[in-house]
């Protein structure tokens, strides 16, 4: 595999026994330990790694002095020996130092994204740029025509564990319920404007809530707040610092209802359910984005080409509140209540239902 920077060095996947290699590594544990005669001080074990994989290395002189320089979740440069103990590869490290930010790219120590980013984002500005509604055009481009922002958005995983937990993996995410999220629109007759606005804005508290500098973790913020509240307040700011404000306090409500209820349930992170069909359709959007896999033609004799859900996953909605087979032949409604919200009907219960279904209804 080639490396994403000419100074990388080898990967531990290529390393052999009796080579010397001097390459950089990200360190994912390390901790001082004492030698058996305890009057030799203590020695140094590392956990080496790169996106290839990981690697045990020992540091026996000046271990103590060397432990005080770097932490684990830095990126250093090695020189060492690679050996073979108890059938075990493993490397004695002469010389090591924390790297330079200049002389590494953290794609080669973290999983990252083998789609095209560029691409990725030309689709995510494409769904921007769709966006008729003056107020809302404006509003996401705040946040996508910032230099800063498209280059943290590039880099941010969509989660330090679980799906699309990589490099690249928010704004490949993002991209993928762009895409399901306005197919849906089209056939349930949403604002399409506010799905994409509420597409393109409800997980940017991932910015916040994650760090990507080493290893994948949550930020004090990201435990305290969880990503859904601090897109919430993100979007919040953005709004009421600009003069005048990009949208009316309507659109904002239903924008941040979008960001907030995207979870689903209060259970999986959402501190309100969805209540509008733009927010329903983002739900199940951003639900799909992580599974698509699981979506596969219906083995239930049905006619024509059926949208089946086999997911068993932690984070669906229970399948007692889903109807599991959609026709696409037929036309989508919603149960929907009597309130409007800047022209939007808000609903008191959000199940499908569909024309000639009866099950559904």
């Amino acid at each position: 595999m080639p490396p994403k920077h000419p100074q990388k060095g080898e990967f531990i996947v290529d390393l052999r026994p009796g080579e010397r290699v001097t390459g950089f590594y990200l360190v994912r544990h390390k901790q001082l330990e004492p030698f058996r005669d305890r009057s030799k001080g203590e020695f140094l074990t590392l956990a080496l790694a790169d996106r290839s994989g990981q690697m045990l290395a020992r540091v026996w002189d000046g271990a103590a002095e060397l432990a005080e320089t770097f932490a684990a979740g830095d990126v250093v440069k090695v020189a060492a020996d690679v050996e073979e103990y108890l059938n075990r590869t493993q490397l004695i490290v002469n010389k090591l130092r924390r790297a330079e930010e200049d002389e590494y790219d953290l794609a080669d120590f973290l999983p990252a994204t083998t789609k095209n980013i560029d691409e990725l984002w030309t689709r995510v500005r494409s769904a921007a740029q769709a966006i008729q509604n003056p107020h809302l055009a404006t509003l996401v481009d705040h946040f996508y025509g910032d230099p800063e922002f498209r280059a943290r958005y590039e880099a941010c995983p969509a989660s330090p564990v679980g799906h699309h937990a990589e490099l690249g993996g928010l704004l490949k995410h993002t991209a993928e319920v762009a895409a399901i999220a306005r197919g849906i629109a089209r056939v349930t007759d949403a604002d399409p404007d506010l799905v994409l606005a509420g597409v393109l804005l409800h997980d940017i508290g991932k910015l916040e809530s994650y760090r990507w500098d080493g290893p994948f973790s949550t930020t004090d913020r990201g435990y305290l707040y969880g990503h859904v509240v601090l897109g919430s307040l993100m979007l919040e700011r953005a709004v009421r610092g600009a003069d005048p404000m990009p949208c009316t306090p309507e659109e904002l409500d239903l924008l941040q209802h979008l960001v907030l209820s995207h979870h689903g349930r209060q259970e999986f992170g959402a501190p309100v359910p969805p209540m509008t069909l733009e927010a329903e359709i983002l739900h199940h959007a951003d639900l799909a984005g992580p599974n698509e896999r699981s979506q596969g033609p219906s083995d239930k004799g049905g006619k024509g080409p059926v949208l089946v859900s086999g997911r068993g996953h932690g984070d669906q909605l229970p399948t007692d509140q889903l109807v599991a087979e959609v026709p696409l032949s037929h036309p989508l409604e919603f149960f929907r209540g009597d309130q409007l919200v800047g022209g939007h009907t808000v609903r008191s219960r959000f199940r499908f239902s569909m024309h000639n279904v009866p099950s559904a209804r």
